[in-house]
């Protein structure tokens, strides 16, 4: 249960650090997409006081772990390679994201503001999750991989 609560209020203090940064604001994301236009980099400055807040912490605590704090082992995958299923999807995010200026962390935090379009945005997400659980599922069950 306490880390259940660590991990809301890192949630909810992260959401917080979104709103005040100005990177849940569409504009202010496609202001930073649009290097060859009127290019707004105050995102960038965000990112990297992000990184400068984290660093210290992870090269002094977090990368000395031999393990994580609650499994026995690190679960990372070792697929390396690119299939077209791995392309598309980034291809779909960045479009998306470039477009509306709306990515999944943000979308939720603004659903707080009760915005009609990003309540369309954040309900058209859950629908192409679920449709793609949907093709996943029928591939496995006509046992086809995905074509690499």
């Amino acid at each position: 249960m306490f880390f259940r609560a660590i991990a809301l209020l890192a949630g909810l203090l992260f959401g917080l650090g979104m709103m005040i940064s100005g990177m849940v604001n569409p504009t202010n994301v496609i202001g930073f997409l649009d290097i060859f236009g009127q290019w707004n980099p105050s995102l960038a400055f965000v990112m990297g006081g992000a990184l400068l807040v984290f660093m210290p912490g992870y090269f002094l605590l977090i990368r000395r772990q031999p393990k994580p704090m609650l499994a026995e082992t690190f679960c990372l995958s070792d697929n390396q390679s690119l299939d077209k299923r791995l392309v598309s999807g980034s291809a779909l995010f960045g479009i998306g994201w470039g477009l509306a200026g709306i990515c999944p962390g943000p979308a939720i935090t603004l659903l707080g503001s009760g915005s009609g379009s990003v309540a369309l945005f954040f309900l058209s997400m859950l629908a192409g999750m679920y449709l793609v659980n949907i093709v996943d599922d029928k591939r496995a069950t006509l046992d086809i991989s995905p074509q690499r």
